[in-house]
């Protein structure tokens, strides 16, 4: 979820609606809420003449309740989790916990990277439910499985700051990212990790992956490890993620940039035109870990970068298939992964990509979904056309192709083909006039009125001088607190290539005259900043978790909920509220709605191993990235 260049905010902007560079805010708001009305007008006319639709399906009807019954705390400063009266939480699965029989968890000072690798990961992030046996909506006993973004080494060792690492040291955390799967079970109202399942299973900086679509063979995928570009080294910076219908995770590589270094050494037009897009370090990296392995050194393997910034597809189910980089789905800092099939079953794709003026995308598969084939369905991800969107000020949109050969992607401009397409699907996205956006994350369709939802997190950069100005779909100058947009993909169709869509929250202080929230009255609502990632429960309510409050407001991040429709649609309410220096994460329900499972990323972060701000979740030690579960003291479902 991190953007690096966004870690750190600038002292307080101006509150301004305007500076020039854009519209007013008023006034882009105002005009949204008159387009808004106008498509309600005709969504309401295509269903009385269909009589079908996305919206028609909705279970929600006009006066019934959103089941948001719970009630909601204050923001919080505390150094604790915070829940609504009559929840309850407990750790799951902490950095360093054993995953096998017969380990116990390794002191931090004495951790190697043998014991990491059969241990939890470091910054647990998003978390999907699989339920086991495959199939089944079992909610008592399934797999969950976790990404692992990126390690904070000055808090697992007692050292000043990343760079400061040993070899050793390093080597622990190419082993402490990537991907956990681990079997759990919920017995008498608590959930543990079941040692002894077969499923359990760690992907890491280390492991070998398969590449498949169409780079793989290029050129530029080849190194002196993996000589025909059809293989590549470990996963790293997984990010967001999302579950497959065919019960497989994509998993997003995100800021894989900051691991790399010498980028200045590059002659090639081609590569340094590409290594300057993606950001690669021209001298040393955050993490230093090209001291130790030449594999991240820029000047000894030149094509090492072009093996990240993929979606790469996991089976929790089949520990001993290989993991593969599905590269048709572009090459960017990937947040999200998530798949809808559309009702003649196609398979569709969204993801974002998390950095200022950076763009949102999909993929919809060339073949359909065989809902009685799993294997073949594993597939499906390397044959299609990949999206990118530009969204207009009239609330209308469009899904920008990004195939080798179309409109500027052509050899004149640095194209041969669509690998290239591919690997560079930042500058090909540049070249057809994509809409910046303001650091796009997570992507998720509510299953109930599949409307598309599409978190922007922040960006202080917007309107600044010397970069883009505010626009509909960004509207806000300086923008610290992030806004979600409700997307509508043509006649209810995800694989259709044109849209509406409008502004669904505005984050900020409600008091302040640049939020909204979806037209709610502002009065007595939560403050809410920073969303990053959302999930849904069974009656199409949004829940939000958020990264970034400390920052933006001195305010713990926590896990809010909005209802999408009826009376108070847009209300946000908060839920929960995590611990100091920590984001929350990968929020996912069990199919039967009555745990929540939050990843509790990088708590304590901003301190060091010495002088922690927090020793979370244990009371003692350095701070421990931990996925927690929350459940009803009833046993009833979240939220009601």
């Amino acid at each position: 979820m991190s953007d690096p260049t966004a870690r750190h905010f600038d002292e307080d902007p101006v509150v301004r609606s305007n500076d020039g560079l854009g519209r007013p805010f008023a006034e882009i708001v105002e005009s949204r809420l008159k387009r808004r009305d106008l498509l309600k007008g005709m969504i309401g006319a295509y269903l009385t003449l269909s009589g079908a639709g996305a919206l028609a399906r909705s279970a929600w009807v006009p006066g019934s309740p959103t089941g948001l019954d719970f009630t909601p705390i204050a923001p919080s400063t505390a150094n604790d989790i915070v829940l609504a009266p009559g929840y309850r939480w407990q750790p799951i699965l902490r950095w360093g916990d054993p995953l096998f029989l017969g380990e116990g968890r390794p002191d931090p000072g004495e951790m190697d990277a043998d014991a990491q690798m059969r241990c939890f990961g470091y910054n647990c992030d998003f978390v999907g439910y699989l339920p086991l046996p495959y199939g089944s909506n079992n909610s008592e006993r399934g797999l969950l499985g976790v990404n692992h973004e990126y390690p904070n080494p000055e808090l697992m060792f007692p050292i000043k700051s990343e760079r400061d690492v040993d070899e050793q040291q390093a080597l622990v955390c190419m082993e402490s990212v990537g991907f956990s799967v681990v079997e759990v079970e919920r017995k008498d109202g608590r959930w543990a990790p079941v040692l002894d399942s077969p499923y359990n299973k760690r992907h890491t900086a280390t492991d070998q992956m398969r590449v498949s679509g169409p780079a793989a063979g290029d050129a530029r995928m080849r190194t002196s490890r993996h000589l025909e570009g059809d293989r590549c080294t470990g996963t790293i910076c997984n990010c967001a993620a999302g579950k497959t219908p065919w019960g497989t995770v994509l998993s997003g590589e995100e800021n894989f940039q900051d691991y790399f270094a010498g980028a200045a050494s590059y002659t090639d037009p081609k590569d340094a035109r590409s290594a300057k897009r993606y950001g690669i370090r021209e001298k040393e990296s955050e993490y230093v870990w090209e001291k130790f392995d030449d594999r991240f050194d820029c000047a000894k393997e030149p094509n090492e970068p072009y093996a990240f910034g993929w979606v790469v597809e996991i089976d929790p189910y089949d520990p001993e298939w290989m993991p593969v980089k599905r590269t048709a789905l572009g090459r960017f800092r990937h947040e999200a992964a998530t798949t809808h099939v559309t009702r003649d079953g196609k398979v569709v794709m969204y993801s974002g990509d998390d950095a200022r003026f950076e763009y949102v995308y999909k993929f919809v598969c060339s073949k359909p979904f065989d809902p009685t084939d799993r294997l073949a369905n594993r597939d499906l991800m390397d044959d299609g056309v990949l999206y990118v969107a530009r969204f207009a000020d009239d609330g209308t949109g469009v899904w920008l192709p990004l195939v080798f050969g179309q409109g500027p992607l052509t050899p004149e401009n640095g194209f041969e083909s669509q690998a290239d397409v591919v690997i560079d699907a930042r500058i090909a996205a540049d070249l057809v006039g994509a809409t910046k956006m303001d650091r796009p994350e997570d992507i998720e369709v509510n299953p109930v009125n599949e409307k598309v939802y599409v978190v922007c997190t922040n960006n202080t950069d917007r309107a600044k001088e010397g970069k883009p100005g505010t626009d509909a779909a960004n509207p806000v100058a300086e923008n610290r607190h992030g806004h979600i947009i409700e997307l509508v993909e043509a006649g209810g169709d995800h694989a259709a290539t044109t849209f509406s869509w409008e502004l669904f929250l505005v984050c900020g202080d409600p008091a302040d005259e640049r939020t909204f929230f979806a037209g709610y009255p502002k009065e007595g609502l939560s403050p809410i900043s920073c969303p990053d990632n959302i999930c849904f429960d069974a009656r199409g309510n949004l829940w939000i978790a958020t990264d970034g409050m400390e920052r933006s407001m001195k305010l713990r991040d926590g896990f809010f909920a909005v209802p999408t429709e009826g009376p108070e649609r847009g209300k946000p309410k908060q839920f929960m509220a995590s611990v100091v220096g920590s984001e929350v994460c990968g929020p996912e329900f069990t199919p039967d709605g009555t745990t929540a499972f939050l990843a509790i990323q990088h708590p304590g972060e901003g301190s060091t191993f010495a002088e922690p701000s927090t020793r979370w979740p244990d009371g003692e030690g350095p701070p421990r990235p931990t996925v927690i579960a929350v459940q009803k003291e009833s046993g009833g479902v979240i939220g009601s």
